[in-house]
């Protein structure tokens, strides 16, 4: 069963335009959040679209990027995230200082 992200106070993206946002349970204490398309896809015989966004943590209330929508991966920083995942980015010292 999905639930909103309201479950989690500390996750305060909005989701990207056309674009929502569900959790569902995971595994015991650690939920999944989902990046859910709003619009139908004929190749998807009109099933939802959607992509993992990350997870999150009951017992220590920590995000961590995904390996892929099964398998939990390292920690991340919430403010180090986007509104489309919680993987960080990989980028050089020099493109850093662009950003």
């Amino acid at each position: 069963m999905a639930m909103t992200t309201k479950l989690i106070p500390q996750f305060t993206h909005q989701p990207p335009k056309g674009m929502h946002y569900e959790v569902e349970e995971h595994g015991r204490n650690v939920f999944s959040i989902w990046s859910c398309y709003d619009r139908e896809f004929d190749y998807n015989l009109g099933k939802p679209v959607r992509c993992i966004w990350g997870f999150w943590s009951v017992k220590n209330g920590k995000f961590y990027a995904p390996v892929n929508s099964k398998e939990i991966g390292k920690p991340v920083e919430f403010r180090n995230t986007r509104n489309y995942t919680a993987m960080p980015l990989k980028q050089t010292p020099l493109e850093s200082a662009f950003v």
